[in-house]
């Protein structure tokens, strides 16, 4: 018998530390039985201790790169993360290729604060990228710098009316771990005890890759982000104990 997991795309940057972008949705996608192909959007040059530098990849080795892998594979869902320069090119692509289950993770800023998107990809981000998607999982500050409302729940609101088909507004960087689901016309809290710990570094990518390949294996939307927020719970708890800073959860 033929064995063939759910194939899903990653479009990110390259952490070298591997806390992060294309190195941590391999391992998530690993972690949940699924085969990963990638799309690197920029170089980064970071550890556990931040953000230093990043280096664009051409346009033309994005478009010629995931032109590639589509012809090549059955995708079945694709996680975006940071896209630094590449928000056009990368929404060219998805329009033409349609592909299912788009898990957007709008990734604007590190957590040491550098920037990782340029004004022209916020703008894609907002009148292209979000239409596209089947789920958006922006944090609270992400939620506002794509919407400019504070309020959570409008700020959901305003993420469906752009086009998202589902918003998920995580809250791990809140006093308790309480994420906001906003799919078919209603709310809902999920809510967990937050972890005291030092390897919280990619947690959003983990969440958005693993809900992802939720998707991707048939699961509903609620499945999907119910099953990523305790598989990067659990993440969190065994974490390795690696770096100066803040260290990977995987």
């Amino acid at each position: 018998m033929t064995n063939s997991p759910k194939v899903v795309l990653s479009i990110a940057g390259y952490d070298p530390s591997s806390g992060a972008g294309i190195t941590a949705d391999v391992k998530t996608t690993s972690a949940h039985g699924c085969f990963a192909v990638t799309c690197i959007s920029a170089i980064t040059i970071q550890s556990t201790q931040g953000v230093r530098g990043i280096e664009a990849v051409p346009d033309d080795v994005i478009r010629r790169t995931l032109q590639e892998l589509n012809s090549d594979f059955e995708i079945a869902a694709v996680r975006i993360g940071m896209l630094g320069w590449a928000a056009p090119v990368v929404a060219d692509f998805l329009e033409s290729a349609r592909l299912p289950n788009v898990v957007l993770d709008p990734v604007i800023k590190s957590s040491s604060g550098a920037n990782l998107i340029d004004a022209t990809g916020l703008h894609t981000l907002r009148s292209r990228l979000l239409k596209l998607s089947a789920v958006v999982t922006p944090n609270v500050d992400e939620a506002v710098a794509l919407t400019g409302v504070a309020e959570p729940k409008d700020a959901a609101k305003v993420l469906h009316e752009m086009g998202a088909k589902a918003v998920v507004i995580t809250g791990g960087h809140l006093t308790e771990a309480v994420d906001l689901l906003y799919s078919d016309g209603g709310f809902e809290e999920l809510r967990a005890p937050k972890i005291k710990s030092k390897s919280t570094h990619g947690t959003g990518c983990a969440f958005a890759t693993s809900v992802a390949c939720g998707l991707a294996k048939g699961m509903s939307v609620r499945e999907a982000v119910v099953g990523a927020k305790a598989f990067v719970r659990r993440a969190i708890e065994s974490a390795p104990q690696v770096g100066k800073g803040t260290g990977p959860v995987l």
